[in-house]
């Protein structure tokens, strides 16, 4: 009898690893390559205008790329477009009312609160008004066709910093909001039903890799604490999806093997789940999703943040 019950718990056990197995393989599947982007790079940003992605600056290290390569996922094709007129890497990037606002970022060997206004119809670059502190490795999101720029490395401090600014394109001025409730920088966010999602980053410079959460409600100008993420990281990317935010990738430090992993976070339960691993491990990449599909683009995928790459690589949410 005992016999037939070890026998028995084997055959069910292995059963599970082997639904498990195929399950993760299922699951890898939603991950494709796609058409490298023509500039390896990495502290990039993408953003998305009339379905195509928009892939601006970054760099290999702290050397600045200004280079503007625009990828149509119907044709999985690449077409280059006018460089910035400011070669920067880890910049940030938004679009309001049909224009691309890139935002700070780090320069030829130094911190930069440039903005500049890109036209898509007429493939031209304007000088808007600066960040009233230059800043690189913020986060942004748009509400209401207002910009919002979360932390990121002031250029006074040489420290993350907890200031959230708003930016009026429209009137071309900034406006100080009410902080963050600590400092970060190399964070991520993504706009969810009018409220702004931050994730991770790093409250120091040479501190330990954060798994905090916050809600940011613009109409009221006031955080909440949300659930936090399984995995404290830097450098990932997050991207919202059919009411669910995808956090991808990203590493520990800067010179520490990146990680492939994807959790998805609920905002409606406050909850987390976990993704199908990215193909290729990266951190300081882009994030931007077309058709309900993300793409993953370029980024760093070993332990050299120096290390950079052009790699493309498509998701299909279930």
């Amino acid at each position: 009898m005992k016999t037939l019950w070890i026998l028995l718990m084997t055959i069910l056990v292995c059963g599970s690893v082997a639904l498990a197995q195929s399950s993760h393989k299922a699951l890898s599947g939603a991950w494709t390559a796609k058409t490298p982007m023509p500039t390896p790079r990495s502290g990039l940003s993408t953003c998305v205008l009339n379905n195509t992605i928009y892939a601006i600056g970054g760099g290999a290290g702290y050397a600045p790329i200004p280079a503007v390569e625009v990828y149509d996922p119907t044709t999985d094709t690449w077409t280059q477009k006018a460089d910035m007129p400011s070669g920067r890497t880890w910049l940030s990037t938004v679009i309001v009312d049909g224009k691309i606002y890139v935002i700070g970022g780090f320069g030829a060997n130094e911190y930069l609160g440039t903005v500049e206004e890109y036209d898509p119809v007429t493939d031209t670059w304007t000088k808007k008004a600066d960040l009233p502190t230059p800043t690189y490795a913020a986060a942004l999101g748009v509400v209401n066709g207002l910009i919002y720029a979360f932390g990121g490395k002031s250029g006074k401090t040489r420290q993350p910093i907890a200031t959230v600014l708003q930016y009026n394109p429209r009137t071309d001025t900034w406006t100080e909001r009410s902080p963050m409730s600590f400092a970060r920088h190399r964070h991520s966010a993504a706009v969810m039903q009018g409220k702004i999602y931050i994730f991770g980053g790093k409250v120091r410079a040479n501190g330990p890799p954060l798994a905090k959460v916050e809600e940011y409600d613009p109409a009221t100008d006031t955080w909440t604490s949300k659930a936090w993420m399984p995995t404290a990281r830097i450098l990932q990317c997050a991207t919202a999806v059919n009411g669910k935010i995808y956090v991808i990738g990203g590493g520990e430090y800067y010179d520490s093997p990146p990680y492939p992993l994807v959790e998805i976070y609920h905002p409606t339960t406050d909850t987390w789940t976990a993704g199908p691993d990215m193909l290729t491990a990266r951190k300081s990449f882009a994030t931007s999703a077309v058709h309900g599909k993300i793409y993953a683009i370029g980024g760093s995928p070993s332990e050299s943040w120096t290390d950079v790459s052009a790699i493309v690589e498509e998701y299909t949410p279930e």
